[in-house]
């Protein structure tokens, strides 16, 4: 009976032990807009922390970073700067194919629309946009926007030009984006905006609405996701269950709280949008917070197409760590 006791006493020890030996520090980073509204819940109500203490996982410490987009965030993961990070489905699939799937998502962050927007008042279609026209984007080439921009272009003038407007764009973070233009004074007259940087552009009456990007797609399709290595992932297993349910517990906690969601949102970020749109954007049927994938070979198949990466994947499933498979995406 002794003998018994100690292998169990050994057995709960080491299991222990095993917990333990996972990571107190995480590094999680963010982007700019409503896009990343459950990162600044988890952030602002310590979520990950309470969860992380109530699965035996002690006191974790999270150190949140803001990148103004995924080129910037890819590079830091890689370099081992942060364990995790948030973007577009564009730059996180390139990594995906440059890290042999090495790096892989754990959930999706949303399903949003990216909107087109123009101050330019002859522009009403892609066909309109001359050399006078510059589009701002996140990160030139490599944002989920650039890669929006190049899938309107092939439904509009054919998938061998599908390039053809990438000569009309420019790097800008969105803030910046959307300063340049409603201030009638830039060269900048597009923006592909996600929320509610689109929005409040809209409130200017000198900036109309080309298209978004569920036009391109004919419907919903996940915008963003969270993604780490398969390093942290295999050291970390527990913190990444830990992860993902958090996800899912703000974003249920979202959906019953709009206005409350809103509030967070403009206290955290100090933007000056109105509490109002704020919530009605976030009460927008287009726009999901959920951590299924929806669409996100769509992106990856376009990608191969056009030789942006060398691998397609076959399924979602390749593009996600385990943890998700159990559920249904596409």
């Amino acid at each position: 009976m002794k003998k018994v006791f100690l292998f169990i006493l050994g057995i709960a020890l080491l299991g222990t032990s095993l917990l333990n030996a996972e990571t107190k520090e995480l590094r999680i980073s963010k982007q700019y807009g409503l896009a990343y509204l459950p990162l600044i819940v988890l952030e602002e109500q310590k979520i990950i922390e309470k969860n992380a203490k109530a699965a035996g996982l002690g006191d974790i410490k999270v150190e949140w970073v803001t990148f103004g987009g995924g080129s910037t965030a890819n590079e830091a993961l890689l370099s081992g700067n942060v364990d995790l990070i948030s973007g577009g489905v564009a730059p996180f699939v390139r990594l995906w194919d440059k890290s042999k799937g090495s790096v892989k998502a754990l959930a999706s962050l949303d399903q949003s629309p990216l909107i087109f927007t123009t101050s330019n008042p002859n522009v009403k279609s892609l066909k309109d946009l001359s050399d006078k026209d510059k589009i701002a984007v996140p990160a030139v080439k490599v944002s989920i926007q650039s890669l929006v921009l190049q899938m309107a272009a092939a439904k509009e003038f054919g998938i061998e030009n599908f390039d053809k407007l990438d000569g009309l764009t420019v790097s800008l973070k969105h803030p910046d984006a959307l300063i340049a233009i409603t201030s009638g004074k830039s060269e900048i007259t597009g923006h592909l905006a996600n929320e509610p940087f689109a929005s409040t552009e809209l409130q200017n009456k000198n900036v109309h609405v080309v298209f978004n990007s569920y036009d391109v797609f004919g419907g919903n399709h996940t915008t963003n996701v969270i993604s780490t290595t398969k390093a942290f992932y295999e050291k970390n297993p527990e913190l990444a269950k830990v992860i993902l349910a958090s996800l899912d517990e703000v974003d249920a906690w979202i959906t019953n709280n709009k206005k409350e969601a809103a509030k967070l949102y403009l206290d955290a970020t100090k933007s000056k949008e109105s509490l109002e749109l704020i919530t009605g954007i976030i009460s927008d049927p287009q726009i999901v917070y959920g951590t299924t994938p929806f669409k996100i070979t769509t992106f990856s198949d376009f990608l191969f197409k056009t030789g942006a990466i060398k691998t397609k994947p076959e399924n979602w499933k390749e593009l996600y760590f385990d943890l998700l498979h159990v559920r249904s995406g596409s």
